[in-house]
């Protein structure tokens, strides 16, 4: 046994916990790499950009960052005519374009739970599905 089959079995095992919780699958630089590829492949990429962006925005440290960064993911995502908008309710964008007069490191949290969960219970289960899922975790089976 080489090197590099080790190397697949390894990944692939890692592959297998991804299975385990959208949460795992997130925390894992491989995960989240395969993840990302499924959701360009649907044309759906903007919801992990949208999350992570939300991630980045929450360790922001200055205020006068936490205000310009604000403006930009709301520009990006949320905004009714935003380049990669994602899906959200009247309410929930109603809600965070409020909370972006008086910026703070919570002000996407609703709109950030909301595509978390769209991710988890609609991507997810197609994500385990898919070819490039399967293809991943076949390597164990051999």
């Amino acid at each position: 046994m080489g090197l590099s089959s080790n190397a697949n079995k390894l990944k692939a095992e890692e592959a297998l916990k991804w299975r385990t919780s959208f949460q795992n699958l997130l925390a894992h630089k491989d995960g989240l790499c395969a993840f990302r590829a499924f959701l360009v492949s649907e044309y759906s990429e903007e919801n992990i950009t949208f999350y992570l962006a939300c991630e980045d925005y929450k360790t922001t440290k200055s205020t006068s960052k936490l205000c310009s960064k604000a403006k930009k993911i709301y520009e990006e995502f949320i905004d009714s005519d935003a380049p990669r908008e994602v899906n959200l309710d009247h309410e929930t964008r109603t809600f965070t374009k409020k909370n972006l007069e008086q910026p703070t490191v919570t002000c996407f949290d609703l709109a950030q739970s909301k595509i978390y969960t769209l991710m988890e219970k609609d991507c997810y289960p197609r994500f385990l599905k898919s070819t490039l899922y399967l293809d991943l975790t076949k390597q164990l089976a051999s």
